[in-house]
């Protein structure tokens, strides 16, 4: 049976810092474990907030993490984690974005940086 993963699972795993603990997310990621969208942005969220790691390795560590594991609406997460990377927007709020551009979703919102990024689609 696949394992959901938890952010402190996959934040060990992502930054080995923790090896026993890391080691056993390993080995759930080889049996096939999955994650939710939820959990990704708790991981994103920790990983700037409290690691202080830049957007760009962030997304590259996400973006490795999505070739081992399974995710709902992948193609979101991916597409999210480019805006993260490209803009000064939340996680979340680049999850909309996201979401707008692929599924032509309307987005209700009063930000404006997000409201100007969703009127480039």
């Amino acid at each position: 049976m696949s394992k959901l993963l938890d952010a402190n699972a996959i934040l060990r795993y992502l930054l080995d810092d923790i090896p026993d603990q890391a080691s056993v997310t390993e080995q759930a990621i080889n049996d096939g474990a999955f994650t939710i969208g939820e959990v990704l942005s708790e991981v994103v969220s920790v990983l700037q907030g409290v690691y202080k790691l830049d957007r760009k390795d962030i997304s590259d560590s996400i973006r490795s993490l999505l070739k081992e594991i399974d995710i709902e609406n992948k193609p979101v997460i991916k597409e999210a984690l480019d805006a993260y990377e490209n803009t000064s927007l939340d996680y979340v709020d680049c999850l909309l974005y996201a979401r707008a551009k692929l599924f032509r979703e309307p987005v209700v919102s009063f930000d404006k940086k997000l409201n100007s990024k969703i009127k480039q689609i």
